[in-house]
């Protein structure tokens, strides 16, 4: 006899897997089916095979905002995770300031990015800017942090990080939270300085959450835009795009919807690589 099927189970299931399906996986794929058609705002798709793929690995400002994002993870990623963990150990002291520090450094990442870039346009504008007005107090002239093509990709980064912090910095106290009290007594019964505390027992405890906000810090720069967007616009002369902001730009102000689509199917790849890279190479660490 023909056993009933119980579809609870699955009904339940498909509240989740079918919107997964319908925003996430079929994007994707038709992403990938329009990255081998020439394809612009009217007409039909032209199927014209990999050229589109051989044109982006052509294109110096596709080439130019792969780079930006490369250096761009090489400051932001080691920066935020350095800076999140140390102002989680303050915080997670207990000390009269920090409370309002837990407020300080998580308020920026509930905020919109595109807020955060404003806000950053006004602290590093070239002539009245708060940032150049305290430099010009100490003697040094006014820094072009967002007009020119060697400071721009420096003032990106650093609204990046203020941003990007408090996501990190939250993460690492809850991990600090759960490092058992008496472990820590102990080492301190037994000898053991502050240095030696971190080192040898917070650290290691640790590893998980720093390995966690590596790979997610890694992923959220390799994607960097609202900020570009907002205070920069990609210049000067694509200085400080990214692969994010060079498929907006390809795809909205050219029009060029094919072409847009192979960079976002590169980026894809590149993303997943260089993530896979870096959890086996936390992993062999570990």
């Amino acid at each position: 006899m023909f056993k009933s099927i119980d579809w609870s189970g699955y009904v339940f299931i498909s509240f989740f897997t079918i919107p997964f399906l319908i925003f996430n996986i079929l994007p994707i794929i038709f992403g990938a089916y329009v990255s081998f058609n020439e394809w612009g705002i009217f007409g039909e798709p032209d199927w014209i095979g990999v050229e589109n793929y051989i044109n982006v690995f052509k294109d110096k400002y596709a080439y130019l905002a792969f780079k930006n994002v490369i250096l761009y993870a090489l400051i932001i990623v080691p920066s935020v995770t350095i800076l999140g963990f140390f102002a989680a150990l303050f915080v997670n002291q207990g000390w009269p300031l920090s409370a309002m520090g837990r407020t300080i450094f998580f308020s920026p990442y509930a905020v919109a990015a595109s807020v955060i870039g404003l806000i950053w346009v006004w602290l590093l504008d070239t002539q009245y800017g708060l940032i150049n007005q305290y430099l010009n107090i100490i003697g040094i002239d006014n820094i072009p942090w967002i007009t020119s093509y060697e400071w721009a990709f420096i003032g990106v980064s650093i609204a990046s990080i203020w941003w990007d912090l408090g996501l990190a910095f939250i993460l690492f106290l809850a991990g600090l939270q759960d490092i058992p009290t008496d472990l820590i007594e102990a080492a301190k019964i037994d000898g053991a300085n502050k240095f030696q505390r971190l080192s040898k027992i917070i650290i290691p405890l640790m590893r998980p959450i720093i390995n966690m906000v590596l790979t997610l810090q890694l992923v959220a720069t390799l994607r960097i835009f609202s900020q570009i967007l907002v205070m920069t616009y990609g210049g000067p002369a694509g200085g400080s795009s990214s692969p994010i902001f060079y498929i907006y730009s390809t795809a909205i102000e050219r029009q060029l919807f094919g072409y847009s689509s192979a960079v976002s199917m590169t980026l894809f790849v590149f993303i997943l690589i260089l993530t896979l890279f870096m959890r086996f190479m936390l992993r062999a660490r570990a």
